[in-house]
């Protein structure tokens, strides 16, 4: 008995591995698609889009070509990304600590104002948006993406956050305020500590966010040495030809800042995840 039990224990392992690997498959065929395309020419690649060539006959001038119109695209991506993250976070984490540890006349009502942006869709804003970035003289500047994306991405930050706080012991707050600390150094001292991985979860969030932000940059920017990657790499699109193994290669560098941080950032971001299920 206990035998057919440790065999079909086996049997449902066996199962859900093979679910797993056709999933990781799919996740890593864009990739292999990217990487097998990028050493070939438009004769090579039309020829067997989906199978790699020899190694004598790569082109490797593809990827030259590629690693010097990226990298200005990517150093615009990593300023815009990283400042705006930084500053949405510190404001998110503020506004949260208000919401979570004071209540004052109509608090609620701004609590249901606040959240009720959530269900503006961001395009909506674009043309006012837009008209207020051109009487700002922002139009054609990173800081314009920084600004915008910096306070768009605190709604849903200070949603999460908020709860997260909320659940923190008050003692800890009592105790500080006792002593004499300020809220700035409850935020810094407490709230921060204790709510590490959740913030670290959000901040991951709100870096791919601003990276893979393509309809502000495209609409915002004009010089092309200003843009970002998302509206970078469309002009790699040739009107009348399209040099697939040049497109691959960039769209495979472009790709490959947003896995080493996925790599180094996952287990803090399952932390996050899992520290967020346990206090809601």
């Amino acid at each position: 008995m206990n035998d057919h039990r440790q065999l079909a224990g086996q049997d449902r392992d066996w199962a859900k591995h093979l679910i797993i690997w056709c999933f990781v498959v799919i996740e890593l065929l864009p990739l292999y698609l990217m990487l097998q395309g990028s050493v070939k020419d438009n004769a090579d690649f039309l020829r067997s889009p989906w199978l790699p060539i020899v190694p004598r006959s790569w082109h490797w001038e593809n990827w030259a070509f590629a690693f010097r119109l990226v990298l200005p695209y990517i150093t615009n991506t990593l300023f815009v990304a990283v400042f705006s993250s930084a500053a949405s976070l510190a404001f998110s984490i503020m506004a949260a600590y208000f919401f979570a540890r004071y209540q004052m006349p109509f608090s609620r009502m701004l609590w249901s104002a606040f959240l009720a942006l959530m269900l503006l869709p961001s395009v909506a804003n674009i043309v006012p948006l837009f008209v207020l970035l051109k009487h700002l003289s922002l139009l054609n500047s990173l800081w314009a993406l920084i600004i915008v994306g910096a306070a768009s991405g605190q709604i849903f930050n200070v949603y999460v956050l908020r709860n997260f706080i909320e659940d923190l012991p008050r003692d800890l707050f009592e105790a500080a305020e006792i002593d004499g600390a300020t809220h700035l150094q409850q935020i810094v001292n407490i709230v921060i500590p204790m709510s590490a991985p959740i913030i670290g979860t959000l901040s991951i969030l709100a870096f791919l966010s601003q990276w893979n932000d393509f309809l502000l940059p495209l609409i915002v920017l004009r010089d092309r040495s200003s843009f970002t990657l998302g509206v970078g790499l469309i002009y790699l699109d040739g009107e009348y030809v399209k040099q697939w193994g040049q497109i691959m290669a960039a769209y495979f560098i472009a790709s490959l800042p947003l896995i080493v941080i996925f790599l180094f950032s996952m287990r803090l971001f399952v932390r996050g995840l899992s520290a967020g299920a346990v206090k809601g």
